[in-house]
C-alpha cells in the first residue's frame, strides 16, 4: 500500500497529560514534514502551542485514513469504541503501562511508524460485544465494547443468583459475586485477572469467567463468538445489579431482567508494524520467561 492510502492521518490523545503532550507535538511536527495532511482530535488540540485543524473522534473515523492513538490501552479502548464504526485503520503510541493494544514506543515511534505510512505493516480486526439489557420484553438500555461486558452487584460486593443460557439453551445457574463476558481483546485484561485464559486475537470465540462463584466446580468456558448469551437474573435478587462495558459505562440492571450478549457487528481495523509477534508481547508484558536454548 503507498504513502496515498494514509494521507489524512488523526491523533488522538489524553487531554492535560505532559507526556502526551510532549508526544503528540512531535508526533504532529513529523506528520506535518512529511506531507500528511494532519487533524487532531479538540480535546487533545488544547494541549498545543499552536493552532491546528481539530475535529471530534467521529469526524476523524469519518475523513481520516489513518487514526493514531496516544496513551495506554483505556485510550485505545475508548478511541476504538468509536472509530470501529468506521472504515479507518488504528494504531497506538504506548504512553500508558502495559499497551497490549499500543504497538509503538513513545520515545522511537518514527522508524516503525514510517514503514507503516510506507505501507509495510500487517492488518488484523477485532470484534467487539454488545449487551442489552430486557426489562419487560423491552430494551432498556445497550452499550457495545472492546475488552468485556461484566455483571457485578455494584457498590457493595454480595451474592447474584442468575442463570446463562448460550443459544437458548440453558448452560446453568450461577451463584456468584458476577460474570465476565470476555472478547479475545479483553482476554489479557479483566478476565485474566479473574482466572479467564488467553484467547489469541485470531480465535473466534467468547469467554465466560464466574466472579468468586459458590461452587468450586465452576470454571471459565470458551464458546463460539457467533453464540448469544444470556444472562437471567433470579426475580429474588433484593438489591440492583450493574452491567460494566470495558469498566467505563454502567447500564442499571435490576431482578428478572434479562442481559443479551452477542458479537457486535463493528470491527476494529487495527494496523501494527511488520512482523508484529503478538507472543513477544505477551512475554514482555506478562513477564514470561525468554528462550532456555
Amino acid at each position: 500500500m503507498s504513502i496515498s492510502s494514509f494521507q489524512c492521518i488523526g491523533l488522538v490523545g489524553k487531554s492535560h497529560h505532559s507526556q502526551t503532550k510532549a508526544t503528540l507535538t512531535r508526533l504532529y511536527e513529523w506528520l506535518i514534514a512529511r506531507g500528511h495532511q494532519v487533524i487532531v482530535e479538540y480535546t487533545a488540540a488544547q494541549q498545543l502551542d499552536f493552532s491546528c485543524n481539530t475535529a471530534s473522534i467521529n469526524q476523524i473515523g469519518q475523513e481520516a485514513d489513518l487514526a493514531i492513538v496516544i496513551g495506554g490501552d483505556g485510550n485505545m479502548l475508548g478511541a476504538s469504541r468509536v472509530l470501529a464504526r468506521y472504515d479507518i485503520g488504528v494504531i497506538g503510541v504506548n504512553r500508558g503501562n502495559l499497551g497490549f493494544l499500543t504497538d509503538l514506543p513513545p520515545d522511537n515511534f518514527e522508524d516503525p511508524l514510517g514503514q507503516v505510512l510506507d505501507g509495510d505493516y500487517d492488518t488484523e480486526f477485532r470484534f467487539l460485544i454488545e449487551a442489552e439489557v430486557h426489562r419487560h420484553g423491552d430494551v432498556n438500555s445497550h452499550y457495545t465494547a472492546m475488552n468485556e461486558v461484566v455483571l457485578h452487584p455494584g457498590k457493595v460486593a454480595h451474592m447474584i443468583e442468575f442463570e446463562v443460557f448460550v443459544d437458548d439453551k440453558f448452560m446453568y445457574s450461577q451463584r456468584a459475586d458476577g460474570m465476565i463476558v470476555s472478547t479475545p481483546t479483553g482476554s489479557t485484561a479483566y478476565s485474566l485477572s479473574a482466572g479467564g485464559a488467553i484467547l489469541t486475537p485470531n480465535i473466534d470465540a467468547f469467554i465466560l469467567v464466574p466472579m468468586f462463584p459458590h461452587t468450586l466446580s465452576a470454571r471459565p468456558i470458551v464458546i463460539d463468538a457467533s453464540s448469544v448469551i444470556t444472562l437471567q437474573i433470579s426475580p429474588d435478587n433484593r438489591s440492583e445489579q450493574m452491567i460494566s462495558c470495558d469498566g467505563h459505562i454502567t447500564l442499571p440492571v435490576l431482578a428478572d431482567d434479562q442481559i443479551i450478549i452477542r458479537r457486535s457487528q463493528q470491527k476494529l481495523r487495527l494496523i501494527h508494524p511488520k512482523h508484529h509477534d503478538y507472543f513477544e508481547a505477551l512475554r514482555s508484558k506478562l513477564g514470561w520467561g525468554s528462550k532456555l536454548f
